[in-house]
């Protein structure tokens, strides 16, 4: 009776470049509904693999719309399989100021993402900003928002509050880092800790300032479990897997007026400028007078996994139906 049922399963490609947190909990997601064949797309030399696993494989599911993509979309085509393609955010950007984004001119990527982006069947954007950014370059098939999504059952305050102020990052500028340190310097009696590779790029950072460096899912929680406001400084930021975690963790979020963040923050949060000190300075010391609660209401009304979990299983089951319709 296992076997016949698990014949019957959609069987779906999950191709992606990188095992990011945010990579690896959709599959684990998918995984619990379908029979899902796993491929970490390298280079060139993973093409005979790709091929194979869509060969056997009913929908092929891309996360961010690189090379790897590129090349699922068009061997999606060629076996007469349907094709998703989640834009998470560098594959659409465009910002040559900071040396960011797959759209930058001349970029071989670029092509890449263009191509995707028209010929996917269904492209799935993490945020409605990053739906616009997608929307620049090309008109897919089909498109829709899924907010990324947040264990909230995982995710919450397991410590008492302290007087500590966290960001997580892993590029210095990207992310606003030298804000956040600037910042530090006007609090000498808090605690400020950088979560993530940008950490090392500080040149003689003030004595009250952390850094971890990389460290695993469950030590970030507990550094967020603990801090009482969390700062996402960015420049840019499609979501914001961090400071949605953050905010689940009952951190007062102070991030910047960019891109998506003040669609994830909302009212529960302040928003500042891009490279402002000042009103970082500001908004961190309003923040440390503000009850997180309202903040992790907002992930659990609207960033709770299973909305996710259950609008992926949705278009997917749209998309085998669409498949099996008679064309007339």
């Amino acid at each position: 009776m296992d076997n016949a049922k698990n014949k019957n399963k959609v069987k779906i490609a999950y191709i992606y470049y990188s095992l990011q947190f945010f990579v690896k909990q959709d599959r684990d997601l998918l995984s619990k509904h379908f029979t899902v064949y796993e491929l970490n797309f390298k280079s060139m030399f993973d093409l005979f693999k790709l091929i194979l696993v869509i060969s056997k494989s009913d929908i092929t599911y891309s996360w961010f719309a690189g090379g790897h993509a590129f090349l699922a979309v068009i061997l999606s085509k060629i076996f007469r399989k349907k094709s998703i393609v989640i834009a998470g955010g560098g594959d659409v950007a465009y910002l040559p100021e900071i040396d960011y984004g797959a759209m930058r001119k001349y970029q071989r990527s670029r092509f890449f993402s263009n191509f995707v982006l028209k010929y996917a069947d269904v492209v799935l954007a993490v945020s409605n900003f990053t739906k616009e950014e997608v929307l620049r370059w090309q008109k897919p098939n089909k498109m829709e928002v899924i907010y990324n999504g947040i264990d909230t059952k995982k995710k919450q305050c397991v410590h008492k509050k302290e007087n500590m102020v966290v960001t997580i990052a892993n590029r210095y500028k990207l992310k606003g880092i030298k804000t956040f340190v600037e910042a530090s310097a006007h609090f000498p009696n808090l605690v400020f800790v950088v979560i993530g590779s940008a950490g090392y790029d500080i040149k003689n950072p003030p004595t009250n300032v952390i850094v971890t460096g990389n460290i695993i899912n469950d030590e970030v929680i507990n550094w967020l479990s603990k801090s009482k406001v969390y700062c996402q400084l960015s420049y840019y930021e499609s979501f914001g897997m961090g400071l949605a975690e953050a905010m689940a963790c009952g951190c007062i979020p102070v991030a910047t007026n960019r891109a998506a963040l003040p669609e994830v923050v909302g009212d529960a949060g302040i928003l500042v400028p891009y490279d402002d000190t000042s009103a970082a300075v500001e908004a961190i010391k309003k923040a440390l007078n503000m009850d997180g609660n309202h903040a992790r209401k907002r992930v659990i009304t609207k960033f709770e996994l299973g909305k996710r979990e259950s609008r992926l299983v949705d278009i997917i089951t749209f998309l085998m139906r669409k498949s099996t319709e008679p064309t007339v």
